[in-house]
């Protein structure tokens, strides 16, 4: 039942979906438009993707120490309140920053702040999601819509005050989220996961080692090497697709609409995969997904106009859009009960952090040095290994299925 003072039932749902509708502005911001600022002051290709990287590096540490602070303190709302009075002095002192050494320091610590706000701000949607019997992607979705009315909104807006104002803009928004906070009902992040590892613990002759059983387990390595080299050229691309754009003389708004294609086009699919996915197998989607990656990348190397990049941003449907919700369900299947938590940690780090720190680095090399179009072949290569891995691992289950039911017939005959 909830209290007088919660007003109606629906209000913490309202609250977070503000707050995630607000937050993703600062994504778009901070993954699309702070590129072309970087290189308004004069940074080379090569100097951004070092910038770009800073950020996954950071996240591996960063989300670990708020999560576990979140944890001992029982809180998430008090702590995206941290953070974003985090990012607020950070941003404020990165808007006066114009040299490269003094923009890599603060923009560590921004970055520091910067991460964490997400995987905490989707933990309090799943408790609350739980807590009113809907489903998660009913508050989740709220993140993809504002992440699509600011890639258009402050496309125009820089396209009026300039790409200086690209922090200016950050600022404010942050202002924002900081202020809806204090709306937010809270929610203890730590009581699933304390019970994810008292069910650890309490299992007989089971030690609390999750990390290494899941390492064991030659499915899963296969799985994570997989994910980590399609991850490479997708990071690739969001690091490096506005400054694609600018090359090509799009001016800011028109980088807004591919933000907006690629955006709303991922709505639906997750919808329909949410639904009906469990009726295809995983490895067979992902395969598909790996396949649709390789095609955008090549029409993106291919690309010689703004309006086709916009077209080709459609295909964030068919390639992230499956992928994300095929591979946690794969991730689900594969890694028992007590390791999920472990599990999906693993899979954030490969996914988001180690692949972006590597592409940042070595992606902006082979943009200054070979141009856009070998960088959209190599990640066209990326997209086709994983492809491989996939379906080599599809086809290794298909034998096993076979060998078994085989073995099982045989047995049968004997008897």
């Amino acid at each position: 039942m909830f209290s007088k003072r919660t007003g109606s039932p629906y209000s913490d749902q309202n609250w977070l979906r503000s707050f995630l509708f607000t937050i993703y502005g600062t994504s778009v911001l901070v993954v699309s438009y702070f590129p072309l600022f970087y290189t308004h002051l004069g940074f080379s290709s090569s100097q951004v993707g070092y910038l770009y990287s800073l950020g996954p590096l950071i996240s591996i540490l960063s989300n670990l120490f708020w999560s576990m602070m979140s944890d001992k303190l029982g809180t998430i709302r008090k702590i995206m309140f941290i953070l974003l009075a985090g990012q607020l002095v950070t941003g404020l002192l990165l808007a006066r920053a114009t040299e490269f050494s003094s923009v890599m320091l603060i923009l560590s610590f921004f970055y520091f702040f910067y991460y964490p706000v997400f995987p905490l701000a989707d933990t309090m949607a799943i408790k609350i999601a739980e807590r009113h019997g809907r489903n998660f992607i009913t508050i989740r979705v709220f993140g993809s819509l504002g992440y699509s009315f600011f890639a258009l909104t402050v496309g125009y807006a820089l396209r009026a005050l300039g790409a200086t104002w690209s922090l200016t803009l950050c600022i404010i928004i942050i202002i924002i989220a900081l202020l809806i906070t204090l709306g937010l009902k809270d929610v203890k992040k730590s009581v699933s996961e304390h019970s994810d590892q008292k069910a650890l613990t309490d299992e007989p002759g089971k030690k609390e080692h999750g990390l290494k059983d899941i390492l064991l387990q030659k499915e899963v390595l296969w799985f994570f090497g997989c994910v980590f080299v399609l991850a490479l050229g997708h990071r690739m691309n969001e690091a490096f697709l506005t400054i694609s754009l600018k090359n090509l003389g799009a001016g800011e708004e028109v980088i807004g609409w591919a933000l907006l294609a690629s955006a709303l086009s991922e709505i639906p699919v997750l919808f329909i995969l949410g639904k009906y996915g469990d009726k295809f197998k995983e490895l067979p989607l992902l395969v598909l997904a790996s396949l649709m990656y390789a095609i955008r990348f090549l029409l993106m190397a291919l690309a010689d106009h703004p309006g086709s990049i916009i077209a080709i941003q459609a295909l964030h449907s068919l390639t992230f859009g499956i992928f994300f919700v095929t591979s946690v369900r794969y991730i689900t299947r594969i890694i028992p009960d007590r390791l999920r938590a472990t599990g999906l940690a693993i899979y954030t780090v490969v996914w988001s952090s180690a692949a972006g720190l590597l592409s940042g680095t070595f992606g902006g090399m082979i943009y200054q040095e070979a141009g856009r179009f070998t960088f959209y072949i190599v990640a066209v290569g990326f997209s086709l290994l994983a492809l491989v891995g996939f379906l080599g691992q599809h086809l290794l289950d298909i034998n096993r299925d076979s060998i078994r039911y085989f073995k099982k017939r045989d047995k049968k005959t004997s008897l």
